[in-house]
């Protein structure tokens, strides 16, 4: 890690990523770049952007309902060594990656009991949510096993929006004005408070 500008940045920088997170920077509480970022919308990909009590739709975009989870597991590195094409191939059957649906294991959640549902833009959109939670996505989402410098073992998931993210911020691009949606450009950073000061 090296910080550039006072940002903390890992891995080589890309201009252009960097470009983008010092225009976030004017305007958020914290900003990083991780190890594999690369220019985005108005966020670069891979760079992490907090805000005390707002949010950035802009910011987001089709990634508003992403998600990243790293657990660490009870498991010594030697055995992931020993057993890692086994595992994976467990992972594989088990868990649905890309379009569709591998396995039939629903899975609930009382998110489904939240009122956000009822607003315009999610309501027609609840149903696809509950056939695709706990499903990874395809791209740059991945279920991944890894050690530590303790060879202790994590699992880390990155997963989709599944279109979810695409189609909210779709509905709210229409309700804020229309912006631009080129991959790298530098469309403004809006934001909406939530709440405080």
């Amino acid at each position: 890690m090296r910080l550039i500008d006072n940002i903390p940045v890992w891995g080589p920088p890309d201009e252009g990523a960097l470009s983008q997170i010092k225009t976030c920077a004017k305007t958020a509480d914290k900003v990083s770049l991780m190890g594999d970022h690369h220019k985005g919308y108005a966020v670069p990909i891979g760079g992490v952007v907090a805000y005390k009590n707002s949010i950035s739709p802009s910011g987001v975009r089709f990634d508003i309902a992403c998600g990243n989870k790293a657990v660490l597991l009870d498991m010594p590195g030697t055995v992931l060594r020993e057993d890692i094409a086994k595992i994976m191939d467990g992972v594989s059957q088990t868990i649905s990656f890309g379009i569709g649906r591998r396995n039939q294991e629903r899975v609930d959640h009382p998110l489904f009991d939240s009122p956000g549902w009822k607003c315009e833009a999610a309501a027609p959109l609840k149903q696809l949510a509950r056939e695709q939670l706990g499903t990874v996505g395809s791209g740059n989402h991945y279920v991944d096993l890894f050690t530590d410098e303790q060879d202790r073992v994590w699992i880390g998931v990155h997963f989709g929006s599944r279109g979810l993210g695409q189609y909210l911020i779709n509905a709210r691009r229409r309700n804020l004005g229309n912006w631009p949606i080129q991959l790298g450009g530098h469309i403004p950073l809006r934001l909406i408070r939530i709440g405080g000061r």
